[in-house]
């Protein structure tokens, strides 16, 4: 760690903005502690103590994701989470609020507070100053939107009406219709795999959220990730409040939660071509691909840099765009998770070039499937990760989301600090053998939208 001593010299020398850099590039060396700890309620509780601002941020993730809803109603995990901010229930001595009240009561408090799904987490996250008097009343709200919501049945009318238009205005936006097309190609009938429809909006009904709410919403489930200036006692108390009003039961007396099933791989190539009046075609190309949990993870994060993760300085983006102009911009991504997130190669071009531009990158995924890349592509992603690694944590924001996925996933504690280690020792063997242990560019989903015939 860069002694205070130096800091200040170097500041002193380099102006506020030398100061900014310097901070975070020693913040990114220095060791970030994360202290963990399980409460008496089962709860699991990571913190990072950031004392520099009055301020503290919460993440609360349980297993009630998307993947949970049922295949004929797609959309209940998000629906539930949504109708939780639209007002609590008179409970336990405490008056009901309606979502007016409940947003005047945050306001008032000049706090935020909210909750979401993604594929395989329900998250509950809260930012407030840490004066006493406003941390305890904010920490006492936030406590009732999570155990205590009302889910009003008007405002679940209301809500659906809102999102079933939506949903018929995005079949006239290409990229949406693309999708929709390409996701449960990929992912056959997990649930990962689900899409929201008008039909399955009208098969969800508040009673559905109340029983999804009651499974999936229990504290010794919770994984509460903390960053801000707070110590560990605080924290801890904190967390407790957080999650007073839910029953206080052990999980090991609670129905364990359904298993559900792997991501099932492709067993052959598949190609949708879709007719769509658009100005540009679109192109969906990719393939179940790995857990977050998978030993090649650092492998295949650097090696997406390579192939298409690194804009303009990618080999797909090398390859399609600046050779051959073929396309403003190409990029490949994964999506790990708790199950085998897809790996994805999104590109728009001329709808008369869809096809020569689909056969360049069929082409130059197979060869990196292959050959892996050069030594010098490999120093490149190198470089520009481990010197990006600062901008990954320079807030409190950016560290919560790093701390709650460490939380989430099971990752050793020490995983930021060795980050760019880990990065560093990865060798073109490496990845070449993570590629061809993962892709099969002979078997992937190719949607294409609005080319030309």
């Amino acid at each position: 760690m860069i002694a205070i001593k130096t800091i200040a010299a170097c500041a002193h020398k380099a102006g506020a903005a030398g100061l900014f850099g310097l901070f975070f590039h020693s913040l990114a060396l220095a060791a970030l502690p994360i202290q963990h700890w399980t409460q008496p309620n089962g709860a699991k509780v990571y913190l990072v103590e950031s004392p520099a601002i009055a301020m503290l941020d919460v993440q609360i993730d349980l297993d009630a994701g998307n993947r949970r809803d049922p295949a004929d109603k797609a959309g209940l995990a998000s629906m539930m989470a949504g109708l939780l901010e639209k007002g609590v229930a008179a409970k336990n001595g405490a008056p009901a609020l309606d979502e007016n009240a409940l947003s005047e009561a945050w306001a008032d408090l000049g706090a935020q507070f909210g909750a979401g799904t993604t594929s395989d987490r329900l998250s509950f996250s809260l930012r407030t100053l840490t004066d006493p008097a406003l941390l305890d009343k904010a920490a006492a709200l936030a406590a009732r939107e999570i155990a205590e919501p009302a889910f009003p049945e008007a405002v679940w009318q209301r809500e659906r009406a809102r999102l079933q238009a939506s949903i018929r205005e995005s079949y006239t936006r290409p990229a949406s219709v693309a999708g929709r097309a390409y996701t449960p190609a990929v992912y056959g009938t997990h649930p990962y795999g689900y899409e929201v429809t008008e039909e399955s909006l009208a098969r969800i009904s508040v009673g559905d959220m109340r029983a999804a709410h009651a499974t999936g919403v229990t504290a010794c489930r919770a994984r509460i990730s903390m960053v801000g200036a707070v110590t560990r006692a605080q924290a801890d108390a904190i967390a407790a409040k957080l999650l007073a009003r839910l029953p206080q039961v052990a999980c090991a007396s609670l129905p364990p939660l359904p298993a559900v099933a792997e991501v099932e791989p492709l067993t052959g190539p598949v190609e949708k071509r879709i007719p769509f009046a658009s100005a540009q075609a679109q192109v969906l190309i990719g393939q179940p691909g790995y857990k977050r949990a998978d030993p090649d993870y650092f492998a295949l994060t650097v090696g997406n840099y390579i192939l298409g993760g690194g804009g303009f300085v990618s080999r797909l983006a090398n390859e399609v765009r600046e050779k051959r102009g073929l396309t403003y911009g190409v990029s490949s991504y994964f999506s790990p998770a708790l199950h085998a997130g897809a790996f994805t190669i999104s590109m728009q071009t001329r709808p008369d070039q869809a096809a020569q531009a689909v056969d360049l990158v069929r082409k130059v995924v197979a060869d990196f499937v292959a050959n892996g890349p050069l030594e010098t592509e490999l120093k490149a992603a190198k470089d520009n990760l481990v010197g990006g690694f600062a901008l990954r944590i320079d807030s409190n924001r950016k560290l919560l989301d790093n701390v709650s996925s460490i939380a989430w996933n099971d990752l050793p504690l020490n995983y930021l600090d060795t980050w760019t280690q880990q990065v560093d020792k990865v060798t073109v063997a490496d990845i070449k053998a993570a590629f061809a242990r993962k892709l099969q560019p002979e078997k992937m989903v190719t949607v294409i939208l609005g080319a030309a015939p």
